[in-house]
């Protein structure tokens, strides 16, 4: 499933029209996106949960030259499956 094709399936399901759709949708993800970056968890019971992950820096290896390279420290986000939806996939 695209986001074109979600953002279809809410408008259908809720009886919006695209447009409002496309802003329910975006501004979902808006929000989601702002809560991980301010180090919050996003936490929708039944779904999972959104984390934002610290990476240490490290090092690692051209696969072309094999010489060494630094990567640097990062965050990375993360999602764990709900129980309620776990449940659903493997029904």
């Amino acid at each position: 499933m695209t986001k074109n094709d979600l953002i279809v399936q809410v408008s259908e399901v809720s009886n919006l029209t695209r447009i409002q759709a496309t802003a329910a949708v975006e501004a979902t993800f808006d929000l989601m996106t702002k809560a991980l970056k301010a180090g919050d968890e996003v936490k929708i019971v039944g779904f999972g949960t959104f984390t934002v992950a610290n990476r240490a820096a490290r090092e690692g290896r051209n696969p072309r030259t094999g010489e060494a390279v630094h990567i640097p420290a990062s965050k990375a986000p993360k999602f764990s499956a709900g129980k309620g939806l776990k449940d659903a996939v493997n029904r």
